[in-house]
């Protein structure tokens, strides 16, 4: 994925005649797609100056217990379900949204590891 702007065509199928051309605030990039692994991160210039940290590898996710309010850092064993697509199980990819096995039970990712460069999870029973 490069290019983020209004398409060519129409709805009806006809095509729209450009007045401007590609803008440097419309091009996107490539996923981040966080692995299991020793932790390795990248830092990205997006938009107006401002930086994203790409997570690359991670070993450790930040995991809260809803039913007593405490966080632990725990170890990241395997990745066990993932709604968004099937595949990333097999790939051990982390996203949010992702269920995750780790030393202190299974839970699932809310932060988004390409974007913020941390895995942060809540417990599931």
């Amino acid at each position: 994925m490069q290019w983020q702007g209004r398409s060519v065509r129409k709805p009806s199928g006809g095509r729209y005649h450009t007045s401007q051309g590609k803008k440097r605030s419309e091009i996107g990039r490539a996923p981040a797609e966080t692995h299991i692994g020793e932790e390795r991160k990248k830092v990205v210039r997006t938009y107006g100056g401002n930086q994203k940290v790409r997570a690359l590898r991670l070993d450790y996710a930040t995991v809260a217990n809803p039913a007593t309010g405490e966080t632990h850092k725990a170890k990241i064993e395997a990745v066990e379900a993932n709604s968004a697509n099937p595949n990333y199980v097999r790939r051990s990819l982390l996203t949010k949204g992702a269920v995750i096995r780790t030393d202190v039970g299974r839970a699932r990712i809310v932060s988004r590891p390409g974007q913020d460069g941390v895995v942060n999870a809540v417990l599931i029973a």
